[in-house]
C-alpha cells in the first residue's frame, strides 16, 4: 500500500437530512366543491450511515471530501399520498473504524465486521400532513407539520487496524522482513530506522488451508505514549490486535532493555494492551551461534513464550506460526465462552 494512499484520521462534516413538510390539502372534485383535508405526509430526511468493507484498508475516500450532506425528504401531497424519503448516504469504511463526535470527542460507534451498518446521524423525520389534524371540532384544519430538521455536526472518523497478530517493536528490528516472509505483504525493506511510516497488513498462510492476518506496526521509540515519533497514530493499531507479536533482535546489545521499553509505552498508553497474549520473537537468529544463544540465555525474559527466529534461514518460522495459531484459536475458544449464557443451577 502506498503511503500516501493510507489515511487512518479524518475529520469531516455531516448533515442528515431534512424531512419533508406535510401537505395542508383538502379533497376537491367534480360537485365536491369542499371536501375534506387529505395532505399527505413529508418524507424522512436522507440517514448518514456507516457500512463495513473488508475491502478497504484506508479512509482516503474522505481526505478531499469534507462535507457530506444526506438528501431531504419530499414534501407531501394530495389524496394523503406520502412524499418520498430523502436519499442516505452510505460511508463505507474499513474495518476497525471507529467514529466520535469531533467538538466532544465521545465515542459513537465501532464497525468490526463486512457490511455491518450503524445508522450515525438519523434524517429528519416527515410532518404530518392536515388529514391528521381533523376533529369533531375542527373539520378542515388549514395547518400541517413542517418537517424535522436533520443533524448537522464534525465527526473523526479513525481506523485501527485489525489483525490477529501485531507485531511489536523498535525500529529497524526485523518486523516488515519477518512479515513480507510468512505473507503475500510487501512492505518497504531498508536498514534504517522508521521505514515503516504506515501499518502494512498481510494473510500468512497456515496448515489446511488456514491462514490468520498479520500488521506490521510502525517502529516504537521511548516516549511514544507522549506522541512522540507520532506514537499515538502508531500504538492506536496495535488495540486491535488480539495477539502481540514482541520483536528483538538476537543480537541486541540489551534484550531486556528493550522489551522493557517496548511494555512500559504500551502501559503508559494503554495498560490494558499487557492483558493481550504475547510472543517473544528473537529475529536475526543467523546473526548468532548456538554457543551465543546458552549464553546468553538468562537475559532472555521469561514471562512470555519465545523463540529464536530468522528470515533469511527460515529458523523458527515454523514453529512461531504454530505458535501463533494456536493462541488465536485459545483466545477465540475463550472469547466465545464468555459469549455462552451461564447454565441455572
Amino acid at each position: 500500500m502506498a503511503k500516501a494512499n493510507f489515511v487512518d484520521y479524518v475529520k469531516i462534516n455531516l448533515t442528515s437530512g431534512d424531512g419533508g413538510a406535510g401537505s395542508r390539502h383538502f379533497y376537491r372534485a367534480k360537485g365536491i366543491p369542499k371536501g375534506g383535508p387529505d395532505g399527505g405526509d413529508g418524507g424522512r430526511g436522507g440517514h448518514i450511515i456507516l457500512r463495513g468493507n473488508r475491502n478497504l484498508w484506508t479512509l482516503l475516500q474522505f481526505k478531499y471530501k469534507k462535507h457530506i450532506r444526506a438528501e431531504h425528504g419530499q414534501r407531501g401531497s394530495e389524496n394523503n399520498k406520502t412524499g418520498s424519503s430523502g436519499n442516505d448516504v452510505i460511508l463505507e469504511v474499513p474495518l476497525g473504524t471507529i467514529a466520535r463526535d469531533a467538538e466532544t470527542n465521545e465515542f459513537l460507534v465501532e464497525v468490526t465486521a463486512h457490511e455491518e451498518e450503524y445508522v450515525l446521524l438519523e434524517g429528519g423525520r416527515g410532518g404530518l400532513g392536515n388529514t391528521h389534524f381533523k376533529s369533531s371540532t375542527n373539520q378542515s384544519p388549514e395547518y400541517a407539520q413542517p418537517g424535522e430538521a436533520g443533524t448537522e455536526g464534525w465527526y473523526i472518523l479513525e481506523l485501527k487496524v485489525l489483525a490477529d497478530v501485531g507485531l511489536v517493536g523498535l525500529p529497524n528490528v526485523g518486523k516488515s522482513t519477518l512479515l513480507s516472509v510468512v505473507s503475500a505483504a510487501k512492505p518497504e525493506i531498508a536498514n534504517y530506522e522508521f521505514t515503516t511510516l504506515v501499518p502494512n497488513l498481510g494473510m500468512v498462510q497456515y496448515r489446511d488451508g488456514k491462514s490468520f492476518a498479520m500488521a506490521d506496526i510502525p517502529g516504537i521509540i521511548e516516549g511514544a505514549h507522549e506522541g512522540k515519533g507520532l506514537g499515538h497514530r502508531f500504538l492506536r493499531h496495535i488495540e486491535r490486535n488480539a495477539t502481540l507479536l514482541f520483536c528483538i533482535p538476537a543480537d541486541a546489545d540489551d534484550i531486556k532493555k528493550q522489551y522493557r521499553i517496548l511494555l512500559h509505552e504500551l502501559k503508559q498508553y494503554n495498560p490494558e494492551l499487557l492483558d493481550k497474549p504475547r510472543v517473544l520473537a528473537l529475529t536475526r537468529a543467523d546473526m548468532v551461534d548456538e554457543e551465543l544463544k546458552r549464553l546468553r540465555a538468562g537475559e532472555v525474559p521469561t514471562d512470555l513464550p519465545s523463540l529464536y527466529i530468522s528470515a533469511v534461514t527460515g529458523e523458527g518460522m515454523t514453529a512461531l506460526k504454530d505458535m501463533l495459531y494456536q493462541m488465536i484459536i485459545s483466545r477465540r475458544e475463550d472469547y466465545d465462552g464468555l459469549q455462552q449464557p451461564m447454565e441455572e443451577e
